[in-house]
């Protein structure tokens, strides 16, 4: 009998505190446990909001609602009744790390909860009296804790319960007599109270914390699921557009070798008259050249004389040939056009690649960069310009390395070039600006221009659609001894601030930013667009007075 009430003992412990179950419950998984402890153990998951079992680890989602076990309680109670119980499992006894019951002796069991009164630790069963007495129903019981005698002062031997906000220490009572004496002090109860709605309104701002970068990496799960499936679309259609592409071209290569085929049948059917009329021309030749041969070997002048007149009639000519022929046809030009078509696809190739490519990297984060605020920051994207002599205006001459442009007098001997602006005295960079770039422009003068374009803009003539500033391709800060004026699609605002030999501009392409900043010791704004830049934008300058000079600074 005793060893059945052992048994049903083991078969009806809590797996969480190792005891007798108390309070039981039952959880949807069949597996039992006290009230308290799966309590505890799911306080501890409310933050994840998936709750689960200790045993088998099920998974519960919304937290369960637990209610008493009648059952497996009233078999608790009768088995108490018996009076017999069961010897501890080898596992209920306290170990090195643990914390060891101080009232039990010989093999000591794990404490199962600690008394801040008491100064000590109790098993479950030494605990009881904390549970029937009603003096120490009042003691404070914590969890197991091997730190209960740092409660005790080293000086006096007394319990702490006296917090010194002085000196920001616990202390005894004896301590406010000595040397913490005229200090402010409080009961450790109430500093503890004050410190834990701190603590508390600290944990909910972590919590709060917590659940907004939650959002935060929701709302990065479901931006990486958009990009790879914007990119999965995007190579799809492009394999589908180059593949039709690749059609295209060999259809057309087709197309030429079908041509140029039927044309050889044409020219070599042309040869082969000329060539069978040829044939025929020397075969009756021929004939008539054996006749004259016969007739020169008669020895007889009278036979001679009688077959003379029987002789065919001499031809128009014996030395050509009476058909005209034309020099073969050559498809050496075939050839020269097709490699013109290449270049020219080429070239579109290039020229698109660089759109394709700035559109494909300006797949940027979530989350925005805040713009640089001081000269070492924006210099992290300084970005290295040339000017394009391609594009320079006769009247500008283009030194140190392509990055300084000076107004003259007399035109320069540069080649033509349809990139070339020929009314405006501006220039364009050879580089295209995506991405996050700086750069500086020193500039001496009247009046200098610092700018910024699409590659599309016009290059011919004087009128607006090729000023920077005065159509919507373009953005020019303008420069003179006395202030600053900003210009774009022909409108104009005026800029305040002190005049500066130098001006930094900055570009966040991706975010549509455009800011020119006054350099000196420190970075002055003195303007800022906001906009969508749907093109690669080129760096540009330009000159109003003879003399005019402005140079992009090497800063990297």
């Amino acid at each position: 009998m005793e060893q059945q009430s052992e048994q049903h003992l083991g078969n009806i412990s809590c797996s969480i505190c190792l005891n007798p179950l108390k309070d039981p419950v039952t959880t949807s998984c069949g597996h039992n446990y006290c009230m308290n402890c799966i309590k505890s153990h799911w306080d501890e998951e409310d933050q994840k909001g998936i709750y689960s079992c200790p045993q088998c680890r099920k998974t519960f989602i919304p937290r369960p609602v637990l209610e008493k076990n009648t059952i497996i309680a009233e078999l608790v109670e009768q088995l108490k009744k018996t009076g017999l119980q069961a010897a501890p499992a080898d596992h209920c006894y306290a170990g090195p790390e643990d914390v060891a019951c101080d009232v039990c002796t010989g093999r000591k069991l794990k404490a199962f909860k600690s008394c801040l009164v008491c100064l000590a630790s109790y098993c479950e069963k030494h605990l009881q009296p904390h549970y029937d007495a009603a003096p120490l129903k009042k003691h404070k019981l914590v969890e197991p804790s091997k730190k209960l005698q740092e409660n005790i002062c080293s000086r006096h031997d007394e319990v702490m319960k006296i917090f010194c906000r002085t000196d920001q220490q616990i202390i005894c009572y004896l301590c406010t007599m000595d040397e913490h004496k005229g200090h402010e002090t409080v009961p450790a109860a109430a500093e503890r109270t004050e410190k834990q709605k701190e603590v508390e309104v600290m944990l909910q701002n972590i919590l709060q914390g917590i659940q907004e970068r939650k959002k935060d990496v929701k709302l990065l799960r479901q931006e990486l699921k958009a990009i790879k499936d914007s990119a999965d679309k995007t190579v799809e259609d492009s394999k589908e557009i180059f593949t039709e592409m690749i059609r295209l071209l060999q259809k057309r290569s087709s197309d030429v070798e079908q041509l140029v085929r039927s044309q050889q049948e044409t020219e070599e059917s042309r040869v082969k008259d000329v060539e069978e009329k040829l044939e025929q021309q020397i075969t009756e030749l021929e004939r008539k050249g054996s006749k004259l041969k016969q007739l020169l070997k008669t020895e007889d002048h009278n036979q001679f004389l009688h077959n003379y007149p029987s002789l065919p009639p001499p031809s128009e000519s014996t030395h050509s040939s009476s058909i005209k022929i034309r020099p073969l046809r050559n498809f050496k030009d075939v050839k020269a056009a097709v490699t013109e078509t290449r270049e020219l696809l080429q070239d579109i190739l290039r020229e698109t690649w660089t759109n394709i490519s700035v559109t494909v990297t300006e797949v940027d984060v979530l989350l925005p960069q805040p713009e640089p605020k001081t000269r070492d920051e924006f210099l992290k994207y300084s970005h290295e310009i040339t000017l394009d002599p391609n594009t320079a205006n006769m009247c500008l001459l283009l030194s140190e390395g392509n990055r300084k442009v000076t107004l003259m007098k007399q035109p320069q001997s540069y080649s033509n070039h349809p990139d070339r602006f020929t009314g405006w005295r501006q220039v364009l960079s050879r580089e295209s600006l995506t991405g996050r770039c700086y750069w500086e422009v020193e500039w001496r003068g009247g009046v200098v221009g610092v700018a910024v374009a699409y590659k599309n803009i016009k290059r011919v003539g004087n009128s607006y659609v090729c000023g920077f500033g005065f159509n919507d391709k373009s953005w020019s800060l303008r420069c003179d001894a006395n202030s600053y004026r900003f210009f774009h699609n022909k409108d104009k605002t005026s800029v305040s601030g002190p005049v500066s030999s130098r001006v930094g501009v900055y570009l966040d392409h991706r975010a549509g930013l455009l800011s020119f900043y006054r350099v000196s010791e420190t970075m002055t704004l003195l303007h800022r667009v906001q906009t969508t830049f749907t093109q690669p934008l080129y760096a540009g300058l330009w000159t109003s007075c003879y003399g005019d000079t402005a140079e992009v600074i090497k800063v990297i």
